[in-house]
């Protein structure tokens, strides 16, 4: 590929990430926009230089990407690394490396391709430092409880059955048990049943060979026979089919199954997570789903309550929230006002956590002061009718006193008025008045 030809050049600086490509003596050839922007070099600045001497990564001196891929051929995909910026700041990005050839496909070179991964990096460790066990918020002895049982079946691999509502945090308990058990450096599969088609389940989870249906065209692999010596986590268990579970049953007992279309038995090795929202019993009752599957699968039943049931946690979920995505949206927010906290505790939360994160995350990008979250910010099913102080204190001063601070917000909203009035917390007429005796029509 030509790096020098103006369409190519267009092509290259219209993308998101950086590239950057080397010689096969590792002197930088070619550097395009969106790499200038991510490190502050100028591009007449590096070219020509070695990259090592630019970017000056802890790879460079030991384990170069490009020195990899042009001795072994191999592509790099999504390494992490550190790389000196213009500034002096070291900048946490995500790196592809792959060979360049010439027209004739022998080797002249590699390309870089990379991306700031810096915010992603701050969440990661502000979960890791944040958390209270293994990325869950939870204070109240039920909570305490289940992250102890977690914990106490770690050295075991006995089948273990998450019930909880929709919301209440079912996929990140199975992340927790398989983390801290014996297979965590294992695969770990996670199968949704709810999102399968009925006439594709059984192809899914045990394999097919090829002519087993009309569209199998080639032999294939199941969920299970590729979670081998691993973890499988079937989430929505209580919606599998009825004919499916007397072969999930087999695979519990015995550790053998057929792919679909196939006489030859294979035997598998998978510790198995299952989890609903149903209540199975009533499910049961129903003939929907097989007692003895039940009674193989919950051998260490983990029931989960929903939010409405530990409200002590609320205060602690919602600053962990505010904390994160304030990282995400580059805004200095730091917790939420009291008024609004009281809100969040008294409302029901029909979708748990899970709504309750969306709230938050609603009221971030909502938001446009700094310090904390107050009432106005909060979806309107929740602050319904109530009046925000900080509106009638804070935002009325800047109304009635601060003419400049005024138009300033207004620029910040492009001079949307019913948007500026809304914040405000007055009639757009009364703004309107306010700026036609200032001067402004």
């Amino acid at each position: 590929m030509d790096f020098t030809s103006n369409k190519n050049n267009v092509i290259l600086n219209s993308l998101a990430e950086g590239v950057v490509t080397v010689d096969k003596d590792f002197k930088i050839t070619f550097f395009n926009e969106a790499a200038e922007r991510i490190t502050g070099f100028e591009k007449e600045k590096v070219i020509g230089k070695y990259c090592k001497n630019v970017f000056k990564s802890e790879f460079c001196f030991s384990d170069c990407p490009i020195a990899n891929v042009l001795q072994n051929g191999k592509n790099v995909y999504d390494v992490d690394t550190l790389i000196q910026c213009y500034n002096a700041n070291p900048l946490s990005i995500r790196l592809n490396a792959a060979i360049l050839k010439d027209e004739d496909n022998k080797p002249i070179g590699g390309v870089i391709s990379f991306r700031d991964v810096t915010i992603f990096k701050k969440i990661e460790s502000f979960l890791e430092n944040d958390s209270l066990f293994m990325g869950m918020i939870g204070t109240t002895k039920e909570i305490k409880e289940i992250f102890k049982l977690v914990e106490e079946i770690s050295s075991s691999d006995v089948p273990v059955f998450i019930h909880g509502e929709t919301g209440t945090g079912k996929e990140l308990i199975a992340n927790a048990v398989q983390a801290l058990s014996k297979r965590k450096d294992k695969n770990f599969v996670k199968v949704n049943c709810s999102v399968i088609p009925q006439n594709l389940i059984a192809s899914e989870l045990f394999g097919h060979v090829k002519g087993a249906f009309t569209d199998a065209h080639k032999d294939r692999m199941g969920r299970f026979e590729y979670a081998d010596k691993g973890t499988i986590f079937l989430d929505e268990i209580g919606e599998l089919p009825l004919q499916m579970q007397p072969q999930l049953l087999r695979v519990i007992e015995n550790g053998s199954f057929e792919r679909l279309g196939e006489t030859i038995t294979r035997n598998v090795d998978v510790r198995i997570i299952s989890a609903t929202n149903l209540n199975i019993e009533e499910v049961i009752k129903k003939e929907k789903f097989r007692r003895d599957l039940y009674y193989r699968l919950n051998v260490v039943p983990i029931e989960l309550p929903p939010l409405r049931n530990r409200k002590e946690d609320i205060p602690f979920l919602a600053n962990h929230f505010i904390k994160k995505y304030s990282i995400v949206y580059q805004k200095k927010v730091e917790c939420i006002d009291e008024d609004a906290l009281e809100l969040l505790i008294n409302w029901n939360w029909p979708g748990n956590v899970r709504e309750l994160e969306n709230v938050i995350e609603y009221a971030l990008i909502k938001t446009k002061r700094e310090g904390s979250l107050c009432i106005c910010c909060l979806p309107t099913k929740i602050r319904d009718s109530i009046k925000c102080k900080r509106k009638d204190n804070g935002t009325k001063n800047i109304f009635e006193k601060n003419n400049t601070q005024l138009i300033e917000l207004l620029n910040e909203n492009k001079w949307n008025k019913t948007k500026v009035a809304e914040i405000l917390g007055i009639d757009r007429t009364t703004l309107w008045r306010k700026l036609k005796s200032i001067g402004i029509n």
